[in-house]
């Protein structure tokens, strides 16, 4: 019962009175021995079985079909009974029946199509199978009446005719040779005629929508190769109308089993057939603008890449409108509906060549599909054309509405593509479309799409990631410049990836920055680094000044309304003192804060946390602005250092660098200096008056415990 609804879950009064309002139209139209009452009770068990099925979180409609095989065992075969049926099914089931907080209008308006055409196949069945069973009888009551002829020919011919001439379906007795002996008149009223149509041969009945297999098995029939055969055909009335029929021709044979007649019994299956169109057509078109819906899309794109598809080619426009859902929020959904007949009825045109199909597969997004396109350039023509119908303003009512869209546009070979990877290449490059301004189109790319899809799948592994403990910390060294000594560490965070490998922070932290996991990944990470910084100072590392551990502090985590509370419960519970602990901060993040983000930053320092302004250099700040900034050290991007590899050192460098650490130390700032790679560099940056740095002449970042190898 996981995933559907609970049987006590569900409303008895709903139930119970949908129930009679389904007996109300139902009864007059059966033939039961049942009372009113019981036959309540029925569909009362019946209700129950679409109700449950209604609200199932994963929706099955196979429960209609068992609901269409009892109505006909409960009798109701009457002519109108499936129609009236379906009526009360389909204005009041979702009234009593179904769950708002499950289901929206639009998923429950499908899922009740969808039930409708359940029961009315398993109705069809059932009835077949009733109507097979009479067939059968007529057979066995023709048989008997030929072979028993010369004993009792006048009661048999009696018996026989009885039979003939009442029942409903239509029959026919032909020779073996196909020429019609005799009919009854509900066959000449089926085929349109005043008078039975004798002297006609059952293969002159042609029809343009037969389907070959008929005629095969008609022609087996009539060698003797086989009893019987049943198929749905269609025959033209003498009136020009088509009468659909579920059609069954038996061979009868003579006392010797020579083949001698053909009895065929025609049962009218127009009215039936239309239902079923009806619904099918609900089942597969957008309720709001009667375009093709998403189950029809997947349908005839599953269609043109299948294996043995005559196709070669495929091409794919994935719109979607740009800023939609502020229409939607500002002038409300009645507007947005009528927003996007408005647009579908612009784009229809655009796709209506051979070969296309323009489909509404959900909320504002639809779908060109474009089989065997002669070009690349003629689908990319065809996303040109849609974004030119949309260029003009669309008008609701009294309001003129600009409409812009983005569209991914996919074009290539059907082999060794499924479905559902076209529509994800699509759908990622409708969204580069998207990045790059909208009201546009964008080809596909593969390398965009791996990337993308690498982001979306790193993205969405990070929270179990986290939880699976993926996650380590290395720590490169910081090294004093005046004596070579060991002054700290910076604690850098890597994900050792199962399928990916070890990845840097460059491959993630902007995806966790996006989602807020950056929260709670950065506290994990000054947990592990200030429980580091304990062990090196119960180990003496470092000496009598202990080490200091520099932890990152991306932007969210700086605007966290917490982040003074979190870091000093991080040191409490770890018995670290503050002054071990360096917070860094980019230029950027630190320099766009206003005095009110500052605040914490000017807390953490009055307790004895350090500041770093990392990436110095790299934004485009105002030096003066130094001077607001609750930093004690800036760390000089290694951009400004590059030019000190050479030998001799760039003199531009030289006194920028030289201008930098005059100003940092005038404002009572320290100057650490990141990607020091020479010693040519380090003698240089020493002489300067730098009074740290770290890179890889000094160490690569590495596991805690070859800390004290680093120098």
């Amino acid at each position: 019962m996981s995933e559907t609804t609970p049987t006590h879950h569900l409303p008895p009064d709903g139930l119970r009175r949908f129930a009679t309002i389904w007996c109300r139209a139902l009864y007059p139209a059966t033939a039961t021995s049942m009372t009113k009452r019981e036959f309540e009770d029925l569909l009362v068990a019946l209700s129950e079985r679409l109700a449950i099925a209604l609200r199932a979180r994963s929706f099955d409609p196979s429960p209609g079909v068992s609901v269409g095989e009892a109505l006909v065992t409960a009798h109701c075969t009457a002519p109108e009974a499936l129609t009236r049926a379906l009526g009360v099914i389909d204005a009041y089931l979702l009234l009593y029946c179904a769950d708002p907080a499950v289901l929206g209008p639009d998923e429950g308006r499908s899922r009740c199509a969808k039930l409708q055409h359940a029961i009315a196949a398993g109705f069809a069945r059932a009835l077949q199978e009733r109507t097979r069973s009479e067939q059968e009888a007529l057979s066995v009551a023709a048989l008997t009446a030929q072979t028993e002829i010369a004993n009792a020919l006048h009661e048999s011919e009696t018996r026989f005719r009885a039979v003939f001439r009442d029942a409903a379906l239509g029959i026919a007795i032909a020779g073996i040779d196909g020429e019609i002996i005799d009919t009854n008149e509900s066959f000449a009223r089926m085929m349109g005629s005043a008078s039975p149509p004798r002297r006609r041969n059952v293969l002159d009945w042609t029809h343009p929508d037969d389907s070959p297999e008929v005629w095969r098995l008609q022609r087996e029939l009539m060698r003797g190769e086989r009893e019987h055969y049943q198929v749905e055909k269609p025959y033209g009335r003498t009136d020009g109308t088509v009468l659909w029929t579920n059609l069954t021709v038996s061979l009868l044979r003579d006392a010797e089993g020579e083949p001698r007649y053909m009895l065929v019994m025609v049962e009218d299956v127009s009215e039936r057939r239309l239902l079923n169109l009806r619904l099918r057509y609900q089942a597969t078109h957008d309720a709001l603008t009667d375009l093709p819906n998403r189950s029809m899309f997947f349908e005839r794109l599953e269609q043109a890449l299948a294996a043995g598809s005559s196709q070669s080619r495929v091409g794919l426009c994935y719109l979607d409108l740009d800023g939609f859902k502020a229409v939607n929020d500002s002038l409300g959904h009645a507007v947005g509906d009528q927003l996007l007949i408005a647009v579908a009825e612009r784009l229809q045109p655009c796709a209506s060549g051979p070969g296309q199909m323009l489909a509404r597969i959900g909320g504002d997004e639809f779908v060109a599909l474009f089989v065997d396109p002669p070009t690349v350039d003629s689908v990319a023509e065809l996303a040109r054309r849609a974004l030119d119908a949309l260029a003009t303003p669309v008008t609701v009512g009294d309001r003129e509405l600009m409409v812009r869209a983005s569209i991914g546009v996919v074009e290539g070979p059907t082999r060794h593509l499924t479905s559902a990877e076209v529509l994800r290449s699509a759908d990622i490059t409708m969204y580069r479309a998207k990045a790059e301004g909208g009201n546009r189109y964008a080809l596909a790319d593969p390398d965009s799409d791996a990337r993308a899809i690498s982001r979306h799948h790193l993205t969405h592994h990070l929270p179990a990631a986290l939880k699976g403990c993926e996650f380590f910390i290395e720590y490169q060294p910081l090294v004093r410049m005046e004596d070579g000594s060991l002054e700290g560490a910076e604690a850098l965070v890597r994900w050792s990836h199962p399928r990916h490998g070890v990845l840097g922070p460059d491959r993630f932290i902007p995806l966790a920055e996006h989602t807020g996991l950056i929260v709670p990944l950065g506290r994990w990470v000054l947990q592990e680094a200030v429980r580091q910084a304990c062990q090196w100072q119960v180990r003496g590392i470092g000496g009598p000044r202990p080490l200091r551990v520099n932890v990152n502090l991306s932007p969210r985590q700086l605007h966290h309304p917490e982040l003074v509370e979190d870091t000093v419960a991080v040191l409490e519970e770890a018995g670290l003192p503050p002054s071990a602990l360096c917070l860094e901060v980019t230029e950027t993040a630190m320099i766009r804060a206003d005095e009110n983000e500052l605040r914490p930053l000017r807390e953490l320092a009055e307790l004895g946390v350090g500041i770093a302004l990392d990436d110095f250099g790299t934004g485009y700040s105002n030096l003066a602005n130094l001077r607001r900034l609750p930093a004690n050290t800036l760390k000089l991007d290694r951009s400004f250092t590059q030019g000190l590899q050479r030998d001799p050192a760039d003199p531009v460098d030289l006194k920028i660098v030289e201008g930098i650490v005059s100003l940092a130390h005038a404002l009572r700032l320290s100057v650490t200096v990141e990607g020091v790679e020479t010693s040519t560099q380090a003698e240089q940056l020493r002489e300067l008056g730098c009074d740290s740095a770290q890179g890889w002449f000094y160490a690569r970042p590495g596991p805690p415990e070859r800390l004290p190898e680093a120098v």
